[in-house]
């Protein structure tokens, strides 16, 4: 395998060939950034926080007076982010993984939440979820 390239492997993912000393390299994704209209921040709790069961962690002073809100627990951080121009992303989402799928799909659809079932992969059951302004969230439980 040359370097840069990657090869697939059956429970870590991808794996990549060996760098040269120096080159930088990945090692996480620290958030992501979804798009919310103005004014959203109470609809993004009641999803978020109350549902999918992240924290709220207060944006440093500068960026909050832009609007939005971000969540997180110990290994998620999705930060919501006012777009005046605000579109949902229905077909890029975010892949989150859950320990048990039933139990968070049940909170969903108690709080009105469409579930939209999806094919399963062959390590993981999955469905996609909306969050309140349309943004497509895919959840996945490992088998």
């Amino acid at each position: 395998m040359r370097e840069g390239q990657c090869e697939l492997t059956s429970n870590r993912g991808v794996r990549y060939a060996a760098r040269m000393s120096g080159d930088p390299q990945l090692i996480g994704i620290h958030h992501v950034q979804l798009a919310m209209p103005a004014g959203g921040e109470d609809a993004a709790r009641g999803f978020y926080r109350d549902v999918l069961g992240l924290v709220e962690q207060p944006k440093p002073p500068d960026l909050a007076k832009r609007g939005g809100c971000w969540f997180e627990n110990e290994v998620v951080r999705i930060h919501l982010g006012v777009d005046e121009s605000f579109r949902p992303a229905a077909k890029a989402h975010p892949g989150l993984l859950v320990e048990t799928l039933k139990p968070i799909v049940e909170r969903c659809r108690a709080a009105g939440v469409q579930v939209a079932s999806a094919e399963p992969l062959a390590d993981h059951d999955r469905v996609y979820v909306t969050d309140p302004f349309g943004n497509r969230i895919e959840l996945l439980e490992r088998r």
